[in-house]
């Protein structure tokens, strides 16, 4: 069996963001197997009351068969559930993902046009009761299985319940092992009337189709409420986890509103040996500014235009597979839509209410943008290039300060990649 549940291609994160590692409902194992999700990334398009959120998620474990839980604000209809391209997140993703330019400086005695060149981030069922017997024992438990169907890869099943044991139970009974804390963690999304959609992966299907990777999941509803349940999601982690969240949106910014939401830092020059070592650059940076309740924000951009662009504009048909509708296949060139892309971590110890978010009017573009500046290389022979010299090593004594700072890397360590990077003249 293939370890990636959802497959997600994080392209981008080959020199940008670091993985991640959370969802916003929790796994639950078939037999024995041991379940931990490994990464999650929800594109969540609102509009109105309209919400599209598209699930995609990595685990870990290699159970025969199980399932995914997540609570849902009202019974959802098979023409509302669906799957997406994992293609699709994952441009998404590219498009949105920090990312590294580079600029190559002059020779100092020519005038000549500064050149831009950037970087673009390529970052077995078992037999079992009869349907009539499930539904009863279901009931006797307090719980109603409101409706069950097939998309794609996933049986759907769509429960509510009137207690947690009682669906605790329910669910153990279908076989499968629940994370230690699931009956609190149920028990408050019952309390909020809310119903669960159970999306079990049934391998033994999916064994005969062509391709042997899972999309992400896509759920319809209207909702007054713009929010993320992640209560859920804590009882599969195994340490501090992380969730991207990509939201479209008409009017602007998305942003939380029962935490704070944070810029990254952005707009930073960096060694160019940090190039080779982006993933680990940005893990390090994040690793240290994420000590906090916030989510932080890494992309809001217009897209209508990117400034630079780590990968092409989605297409309509993209656009339109994530829940954009009122973007016309004409307007798809410079769609009237504004994305966000936050980061947010947390733990059993932190994050204790589920994400509110709200979409605001704020258009103003931010992008977790990290810039090299690459020394001339070349012959040096006028006066002038005395001074770019250096100009150029206090600039590289700043840089290494700066990613020091950011990171807690060592002096020592820095100084030995820059001088493997950088001409003797400049150190």
């Amino acid at each position: 069996m293939r370890k990636s549940l959802f497959r997600l291609v994080l392209a981008a994160l080959t020199l940008t963001a670091p993985s991640a590692n959370a969802f916003c409902g929790f796994y639950v194992a078939r037999a024995d197997g041991a379940l931990y999700n490994k990464g999650s990334m929800v594109v969540y398009t609102r509009s109105g009351n309209n919400s599209v959120i598209t699930m995609s998620s990595d685990y870990t474990g290699s159970p025969a068969e199980f399932a995914m839980i997540v609570p849902t604000p009202k019974v959802l209809n098979r023409d509302q559930v669906t799957t997406v391209p994992a293609d699709t997140v994952a441009h998404l993703d590219r498009y949105t993902a920090p990312r590294l330019v580079e600029y190559f400086d002059y020779d100092p005695c020519a005038v000549v046009v500064e050149e831009e060149m950037e970087v673009v981030a390529e970052a077995a069922s078992d037999s079992g009761p009869t349907k009539r017997e499930r539904y009863q024992g279901a009931r006797s438990l307090g719980v109603t299985i409101e409706r069950e169907f097939a998309v794609g890869s996933y049986d759907i099943q769509m429960l509510s319940a009137k207690q947690s044991d009682g669906l605790a139970e329910f669910l153990r009974g279908e076989g499968y092992q629940l994370p230690d804390g699931a009956e609190a963690a149920l028990k408050g999304y019952i309390d909020m009337g809310m119903k669960f959609f159970v999306a079990k992966v049934n391998l033994d299907r999916h064994a005969t189709e062509a391709t042997q990777e899972l999309e992400p999941l896509q759920l319809h509803f209207k909702s007054k409420d713009f929010m993320l349940p992640i209560q859920l999601g804590k009882l599969n982690g195994d340490g501090p986890q992380d969730l991207i969240v990509l939201a479209l949106a008409k009017e602007g910014r998305v942003e939380l509103k029962n935490y704070m939401t944070k810029e990254i830092p952005s707009d930073i020059n960096v060694p160019v040996f940090v190039a080779q070592v982006f993933p680990q650059f940005y893990r390090a940076m994040f690793d240290r500014a994420a000590g906090q309740n916030a989510a932080f924000l890494e992309y809001a951009w217009d897209m209508a235009w990117c400034d630079p662009c780590a990968d092409d504009p989605l297409s309509h048909e993209e656009l339109k597979s994530l829940g954009v509708s009122w973007v016309t296949k004409a307007e798809a060139a410079t769609p009237d839509l504004f994305v966000t892309r936050l980061h947010i971590r947390y733990s059993k110890d932190s994050f204790f209410e589920d994400l509110k978010f709200a979409v605001t009017e704020n258009r103003d573009n931010f992008q977790g943008r990290y810039v090299m500046n690459h020394p001339f290389e070349g012959k040096i022979t006028c006066e002038e290039g005395k001074e770019y010299v250096a100009e150029t090593r206090q600039r590289i004594q700043d840089e290494a300060k700066t990613l020091r700072e950011l990171t807690g890397w060592s002096a020592k360590n820095i100084a030995s990649n820059i001088a493997k990077t950088v001409m003797r003249r400049y150190r």
